[in-house]
């Protein structure tokens, strides 16, 4: 199949539609679609208030904001990103799948980046909708409710954030459904309200010239210098959201939403430009701290429905953010960065998943940013940091899947130095961020970072004494021990879920359990692969017996909608070949029903490794495995994500086979002897 061919199919379950669209529209662009609420603001701020404010000022600020959203968001990100697709998912740790076999290496900026972007992700729900709750303050009516007290606008946003993170679990298709529409209203106020302005001083055009943004960039009147381009960031914050966002809508649908939404964006940054230019010298706005142009140049009686607009708009910002870790964290474990987790898929498309943990962990987070920031301007100035080095960590990755799967010779190099250059720049001008806040979201990224390196290194330690044996080797021994009488029979049907996908082959661990950990006598076994299928209602079995009527390799095939209940679904199973025959009646004569049918009981085992402590592993390696483990303790318990919450289940430890320590021969003494 071609590369063309391939992208087609990777997306052929999300359409392009107007209900997709509008999904599109509620999901994907929040974050992006609400930097016109405080761009604009931080670089008035950035370069000494509104007295500061020149023709020149505003051509080459907004210069620098329309090319830095044009050349990453929109060149970058959606021309380039877009296309590096792992079977329509797209994010940092998709495009880090792509390209893993052009270097082991390559999984450091991969984590880096998937840190990074977590962390910022923790950070947005924040800062947005603390802003627009703070601009209900422009409103007097509401001010006199309000008033100044900072602890009341906390209040309101924490109760915001908590009721958004409560309702991801009904599923983004029917968030964005809902969201959709009010995006859509929010992008033609900011174009509507922009070209008004526009209107009245056309001159504002001028700022398409990128070299405008690059005289201003380098002259004295810019006092901010290079840490302008801080600011100008902001504006382009959401575009990794963006490419996370992809398995949610779908590739077609951003491509149809983004000329829209991009036009929209500039007319109101051009907007609230033309508007500072008219009022640069107006004295009644000297005054005014913290002045914010994007409501400041509405008329009164607009403000209100501008400001009620905006804080719905702020509230849909957080969940680009929301949805794209789900999709991260998602990719991350299939390429074992993290634990398996429970995952729902509350819509019709794969794409579209829920993970309890993430979410709860994200709302946590989002609270203590609340409280410990209490106001916008500083999480402001916190924000952007940790996300320039996801940027530089995605084009490090585009490099080589231009290079090496797309097999370019010539543009992977240019599109690699340019976008390194530029997203250098605006890293170091975000450094000064790192002592009013960034510290934080830095904070955050290394501690998830952390778990990444704590969970990959563990797992390369398990990785090297990982075995598979040939089951059937193995017939004769477990046929003994099903008649062996000297043993207690543990229960009828003793069962262990494999990850292999191998029928012929099992893993050693279980081998060992059964055999060698006391022996586990039973009049069958079971072992039992569950695999997640791209469609989504698959619901079908294979069964292996190996001529036998005591050992059976079961393969469960599920659609990614069906609720693993592997309980239920093994029943259904024994049942099958209960009736035909390939599996001898279990008869017990004791039962609450008056027929005890022809089923036996059931043991679920569940398989935990253990280090033991004489163990030949370097200390590093110790605490990495140790470290996993804790985290594996911490992420939830299969027996809840299979549905064994009610079964007869048992986690049995078994040691991690691994090179052991060398131990000295002791001396046996006699027993008076003393040594």
């Amino acid at each position: 199949m071609n590369q063309k061919a391939k992208e087609a199919a990777s997306h052929a379950a999300i359409p392009v539609s107007i209900s997709a669209m509008l999904v599109t529209l509620g999901v994907v662009y929040g974050d992006i679609g609400t930097s016109p609420m405080y761009v604009t603001k931080a670089l008035v701020a950035g370069n000494g208030g509104i007295g500061s404010v020149t023709q020149e000022f505003v051509l080459g600020a907004l210069s620098l904001v329309v090319w830095t959203v044009t050349l990453l968001t929109t060149v970058k990100y959606v021309l380039i990103s877009l296309r590096a697709d792992n079977h329509g998912e797209g994010g940092i740790f998709a495009l880090y799948s792509l390209v893993k076999r052009c270097g082991k290496w390559l999984i450091i900026p991969a984590m880096l980046g998937g840190a990074a972007l977590l962390a910022d992700g923790i950070l947005t729900p924040a800062v947005t909708v603390t802003t627009a709750i703070e601009g209900l303050r422009t409103i007097p009516a509401v001010h006199a409710v309000l008033g100044d007290d900072q602890g009341r606008v906390v209040a309101i946003t924490l109760a915001i954030i908590i009721a958004l993170f409560l309702v991801q679990r009904i599923g983004t298709a029917k968030i964005g459904h809902a969201f959709g529409p009010i995006m859509t209203l929010w992008f033609l106020f900011l174009g509507g309200t922009g070209l008004f302005f526009v209107c009245q001083y056309p001159a504002v055009l001028l700022c398409l010239n990128p070299l405008r943004g690059i005289a201003f960039l380098l002259s004295p009147n810019n006092h901010a210098g290079i840490m302008i381009l801080g600011s100008c960031f902001l504006a382009t914050t959401g575009a990794e959201a963006l490419y996370s966002d992809m398995g949610h809508v779908g590739r077609g649908n951003i491509y149809a939403t983004w000329p829209f939404v991009k036009c929209c964006l500039l007319l109101s940054y051009m907007g609230q430009g033309a508007w500072l230019i008219n009022n640069a010298g107006n004295p009644e706005l000297m005054g005014i701290a913290d002045l914010n142009p994007f409501y400041q140049m509405l008329a009164p009686s607009l403000r209100p429905f501008a400001v009620g607009l905006s804080t719905v708009a702020a509230i849909i910002a957080s969940q680009a953010l929301i949805t794209g870790a789900f999709s991260l964290v998602s990719e991350a474990s299939r390429l074992d960065l993290m634990p398996h987790m429970q995952v729902f898929y509350p819509a019709e498309t794969k794409g579209q998943l829920y993970i309890p943990m993430v979410n709860n962990v994200m709302l946590v987070g989002c609270v203590v940013v609340v409280l410990l920031f209490q106001n916008s301007a500083h999480m402001e100035a916190a924000y952007g940091l940790a996300i320039t080095l996801t940027m530089m960590c995605t084009t490090m990755l585009l490099f080589f899947y231009l290079h090496v799967e797309r097999n370019l010779k010539v543009a992977p190099w240019i599109f690699a130095a340019f976008f390194l250059l530029l997203e250098g720049f605006f890293f170091v001008s975000s450094l000064t961020k790192f002592f009013h806040g960034g510290y934080f979201t830095i904070l955050m990224a290394a501690l998830i970072m952390g778990i990444m390196v704590c969970w990959y290194n563990g797992t390369a330690v398990e990785q090297r004494q990982f075995t598979l044996l040939p089951l059937r080797s193995y017939l004769p021994q477990l046929k003994r021990l099903r008649d062996d009488d000297r043993y207690e029979l543990m229960s009828d049907n003793i069962v262990y879920l494999t990850k292999d996908t191998n029928t012929d082959y099992i893993d050693r661990d279980i081998v060992y359990s059964i055999l060698d950990k006391h022996p586990k006598r039973a009049r069958a076994w079971w072992f039992v692969n569950v695999e997640t299928m791209d469609e989504p209602h698959t619901f079908a079995y294979s069964v292996e017996t190996f001529g036998t009527d005591y050992v059976f390799r079961v393969h469960l095939y599920l659609g990614y909608k069906i609720n693993q209940r592997v309980n239920a679904y093994l029943r259904q199973v024994v049942q099958d070949l209960a009736a035909s025959g390939e599996l001898p009646a279990q008869t017990h004569d004791y039962s609450v029903y008056k027929d005890p049918g022809n089923i036996g009981t059931f043991k679920f085992v569940m398989i935990r490794k253990l280090l033991a402590p004489e163990s030949d592993v370097e200390p590093s390696e110790r605490t990495a495995i140790t470290l996993k483990y804790i985290i594996r303790r911490a992420a939830g318990t299969p027996a809840r994500w299979y549905g064994l919450e009610n079964s007869n289940v048992s986690f049995e430890y078994v040691p991690l086979f691994t090179k052991f320590k060398a131990v000295s021969k002791m001396q046996r003494l006699a027993p008076d002897e003393r040594p």
